[in-house]
């Protein structure tokens, strides 16, 4: 008998509805992260992910804050409300990018989670080193004081 090692955005999915059951229902498995960035001011900026972040489309992600990074001091909100999933490989690319945004005195922090997305941010511990935010107007009144 031979065994074969699935791998895969739908393979991971499935694992993840297993793990997660409170996980939003996915229409396409081919929903890759899509990500939209809009200046709200002068000095914060809002990144809209859609879709699934995982090792797929971690480089989108990765290069998308490698460009909000060239800002003085970059104040950058997370809309994670159309975000359906997330892997642990996003989730290092955002901390690794929330420790070189502090290290030049910036902000990042996160609006919007779905129940999904919340409670693996709580699960992981990371709901202690981001700001949540509800919404992301929430989220751009905090960065702005």
């Amino acid at each position: 008998m031979t065994s074969r090692y699935l791998d895969g955005p739908a393979v991971r999915r499935r694992r993840a509805e297993r793990i997660y059951p409170g996980i939003p229902p996915n229409q396409d498995e081919s929903d890759a992260m899509q990500a939209i960035v809009t200046d709200h001011c002068s000095d914060v900026v809002v990144l809209s992910l859609r879709g699934e972040l995982d090792a797929d489309t971690t480089n989108r992600l990765h290069e998308l804050l490698a460009s909000l990074l060239d800002r003085p001091v970059p104040k950058i909100v997370v809309d994670l409300t159309d975000l359906k999933f997330c892997d642990s490989v996003g989730l290092s690319t955002f901390i690794t990018a929330k420790q070189v945004i502090s290290a030049r005195g910036g902000w990042l922090s996160f609006a919007g989670p779905n129940p999904f997305l919340a409670g693996l941010l709580e699960t992981v511990g990371l709901s202690r080193y981001f700001a949540i935010f509800p919404e992301v107007d929430d989220a751009i009144a905090a960065a702005r004081i």
